[in-house]
């Protein structure tokens, strides 16, 4: 019998189509390119394709394929009776586009870029992932709520810094302007000032839609879900940031993702930082958001961007650099910053050196210090964090490492991500996006921070603002998003290359018979097995051909029970169930169990299956 390594990811073979090798054809002075160098860039073209659809890197290809279109002739000129039917034809093309349409009036079947449909076995995947993070956060006793999944557009405008251009707009519908929400953040800032809320420990799992850049192997999509947790209410410093963090490191060892580090800072010590350095206050978010990009890109193009785009002195960027190149154990690192006279002259970098002195005590406690990394150079760009700022990142959340033919400009630290190549090239025959993914990394796989003012900001403005601002609620909050898309592209690349494929269905027991259909039987066995609350399905012929379709099916499906019938266990009010896809270590402990199936009374079936199934896990 087959063997599978858990339930969970069944093995299945993992094809590699071989890469051609066939050389360069050099093309003589004619107006009529060679046959030979067509049928190859054509072929090239197919292989292009068939990479980018089994999400693996073609980049090589692509060079490649440039290379032979430059050894092709240039066409003859074009007769103005030519351009005009083509010109023509380019006008009717893009109509139909815009209405779903091809070129030839047919209706394109694709989803929009950015977004992607989920088969069976990833979804079961990706039912693991919100089961796993629901199961924690209501262990922390986090209660859940919904809002709407578009927002008025005034309630998102002015919260995201520079990404707000990101932010998806709707049409007029009806006298209000709306948005599709960023996030889940500002929707709850915005549930907590209109519900009149001032504490509450809430969890939240739901889709969120950006106008990025998508990279759909690495968990960049436009269309994606985020789970988050948060803790709402006036409480003592640092006690709930603790919470956060501790389930943020439950989390993601519950998600075996494998190793991973969760770096953090504190806004009022970046702050502090910039005041020192001499940023003018009305520059701090836009210097802020530049630092944010040191996990992408080196500090010589951050701090271009700080001089050339924003305007700031270089001495002032380099007196940042010095600050922001820091990173390490937390405790160390905090001690050196304490000693710092010139930044203890600040009062908001005490006041964060404070916060983190104090988290760091209670984050010993639960166990998660070793897992965090005191990062200066973390800022996160949004503008609504106030203090303890925080992401996760993998192995996975940087770039692949170039190849020794490229040309690369080290980064400010070796464990930050390298900058994204993005290609402005014409696609080769709609083969290749403008993004090259094999490039890409996973990014960071969770992040948060405190943000204290968004819940005020939300209840002042509906006040009106006034003298005093009586309408001004308090509301001080702290949280963290997972982004599911993106723990998701991890476990799919352990098991690809573990070689191993996830279930597409959660089937315990497949009923089958022998010899006569009996399909009154088979529905008699289920229903007793559904009342039982176990999985189970059966084959939908009265008359199935034979046994062999039906085990194809237990196979196909990685159905670990199979319970077969004939006229002679109806008769003698008995069953035979065949265990299927056991681990070596199950069949080790299953060796009483006979390999032709174990033969039992009708009525014993549902506890002995109960009992087999426990064992299995």
């Amino acid at each position: 019998m087959p063997l599978r390594p858990s339930l969970f990811f069944p093995r299945l073979p993992l094809l590699r189509p071989l890469i051609s090798s066939r050389p360069i054809l050099r093309l003589m002075s004619t107006s009529t390119p060679p046959s030979d160098l067509v049928a190859e860039i054509s072929a090239l073209g197919d292989r292009i394709r068939t990479l980018k659809a089994s999400k693996e890197p073609f980049a090589e290809e692509v060079v490649k394929l440039k290379e032979l279109k430059a050894q092709l002739p240039p066409p003859p000129p074009k007769s103005a009776e030519q351009i005009k039917e083509e010109s023509d034809k380019s006008v009717k093309q893009k109509k139909g586009a815009n209405k779903g349409l091809g070129a030839h009036g047919k209706l394109v079947l694709k989803v929009p870029k950015g977004t992607k449909d989920f088969l069976p076995h990833e979804t079961t995947v990706r039912k693991k992932i919100f089961s796993t993070l629901e199961n924690i956060f209501v262990t922390h006793g986090a209660s859940t709520i919904d809002t709407p999944v578009f927002e008025l557009k005034d309630i998102l405008s002015g919260k995201y810094g520079e990404d707000s251009k990101l932010i998806y707009d709707l049409q007029d519908q009806g006298g209000e302007i709306c948005s599709l929400r960023y996030d889940l953040t500002v929707p709850f800032a915005r549930f907590l000032a209109m519900n009149g809320i001032t504490a509450m420990k809430r969890y939240h799992i739901a889709k969120v839609y950006r106008r990025d850049q998508p990279a759909i192997s690495k968990g960049r999509l436009r269309e994606f879900y985020q789970c988050d947790f948060d803790i709402a209410g006036v409480y003592d410093p640092m006690v709930p940031d603790a919470e956060i963090l501790c389930i943020l490191c439950e989390a993601l060892e519950a998600l075996e993702i494998g190793e991973f580090t969760v770096k953090i800072n504190h806004r009022k010590i970046l702050d502090g930082i910039f005041l020192l350095s001499g940023v003018p206050e009305a520059s701090t978010r836009a210097i802020s958001s530049a630092v944010d990009k040191l996990d992408k890109a080196p500090w010589s193009e951050v701090r271009r961007e700080m001089v050339e785009e924003k305007g700031l002195d270089g001495a002032v960027a380099d007196k940042i650099g010095e600050y922001v190149s820091l990173k390490g154990n937390g405790p160390a690192l905090l001690a050196r910053l304490e000693s710092d006279a010139a930044l203890n002259g600040i009062k908001t970098a005490v006041e964060g050196l404070a916060d983190m002195k104090l988290l760091f005590q209670y984050l010993e406690i639960f166990g998660c210090l070793d897992r965090m990394s005191f990062d200066l150079s973390l800022a996160r760009g949004l503008d609504y964090y106030t203090g303890l700022i925080y992401e996760a990142v993998t192995e996975a959340s940087a770039p692949p490492p170039p190849s020794s033919s490229d040309s690369v400009t080290p980064a400010a630290s070796t464990s930050a991500p390298k900058k994204e190549k993005v290609s402005t090239s014409a696609t080769v025959d709609g083969a290749v996006d403008d993004l090259d993914e094999s490039t890409v990394g996973v990014g960071s796989i969770a992040a948060g921070g405190r943000y204290d003012g968004l819940v005020g900001m939300f209840s002042s403005a509906a006040s009106g603002g006034g003298k005093g601002d009586k309408g001004k609620m308090v509301v001080p909050c702290v949280g963290i998003s997972v982004g599911v898309e993106r723990v998701y592209a991890i476990l799919m690349e352990k098991a690809r290359l573990a070689k191993e494929a996830p279930r597409g269905k959660e089937t315990e027991v497949y009923v089958m018979s022998v010899g006569d259909g009996l399909v009154k039987e088979r529905m008699q066995i289920c229903k007793q097995l559904w009342d039982a609350g176990i999985k189970a399905e059966f084959m939908y012929k009265v008359k199935p051909k034979n046994i062999k379709v039906q085990f194809d099916i237990v196979d196909r499906d990685a159905i670990p029970f199979a319970i077969i019938v004939g006229a002679s266990e109806v008769e003698a009010g008995t069953v035979r169930i065949k265990e299927q896809w056991m681990t070596p270590e199950q069949i080790q402990a299953s060796k009483e169990i006979d390999a032709n199936g174990t033969l039992m009374k009708r009525t014993e079936m549902v506890g002995w299956l109960k009992e087999r199934l426990t064992l299995r896990g």
